[in-house]
């Protein structure tokens, strides 16, 4: 099987998986967008995806991104970073990437904001919020309590578009019950922000489960591309 009926096939799979989950959650499966995660796999395989009829690409890491998003400067893509951001390297993420899905953090508004400028127009933002116990190690995220401070800062930085919530179920734990939780952070932040209707929510493993709590986008990396390094 040559590379691209592997990819071909695995993004079939993905897809079929998103439709039965809409299906079962009465949705439309045009309401939910397929971000392929492509960290550790090169420029070709995004092409590969791009010919597919992807429009949307997911990457965690700042150098690989940026490299990666010149050599595919002709395909008609949105690129979402996804990974954890450091203050430091924010502005140069705004000023390629077209949606930062995991903004967590007050001090990461401003260099966002200051990359974004160079941008032809409005650099989307979702607002990552944890679901994992406050006491948990390597928690990533924001505190659901510090949201609403988080999302007026970003609503009042004008290259800043907010768009959304991100979240990640927690090891360990059913990712049902952790969505279920994520639908109602969902609600409230909505009746204060009711523009900012992005839910971006499960990956290979829990789609289903983020789909039926309301998920808008899911991200999916070795589902569709496998598990191997393919960077090249």
């Amino acid at each position: 099987m040559s590379r691209s009926d592997e990819v071909a096939a695995g993004l079939a799979r993905v897809r079929a998986r998103i439709a039965s989950a809409c299906g079962e959650a009465g949705r439309d499966p045009d309401e939910v967008r397929l971000v392929v995660v492509t960290k550790n796999f090169g420029a070709s395989d995004v092409r590969l995806l791009a010919d597919l009829g992807v429009t949307d690409v997911g990457e965690n890491r700042h150098q690989e991104a940026r490299d990666k998003i010149a050599q595919c400067a002709d395909l008609p893509l949105r690129w979402h970073f996804i990974g954890a951001l450091q203050s430091n390297k924010a502005a140069a993420v705004a000023s390629y990437a077209d949606v930062v899905q995991s903004l967590d953090r007050r001090r990461l508004v401003a260099p966002l904001a200051r990359g974004a400028h160079e941008r032809s127009g409005p650099l989307d933002c979702l607002l990552q919020v944890s679901l994992d116990p406050p006491d948990r190690a390597g928690r990533a995220g924001a505190d659901p309590e510090d949201l609403e401070a988080l999302a007026r800062e970003v609503e009042q930085a004008a290259p800043l578009r907010l768009r959304g919530l991100m979240a990640v179920a927690p090891l360990g734990e059913d990712p049902a019950a952790a969505f279920g939780r994520l639908a109602a952070l969902r609600r409230d932040f909505l009746a204060d922000h009711p523009d900012a209707g992005w839910l971006s929510a499960g990956m290979s493993g829990d789609l289903e489960e983020a789909v039926r709590a309301g998920a808008t986008h899911v991200r999916v990396g070795s589902a569709v591309l496998g598990s191997r390094s393919r960077v090249k």
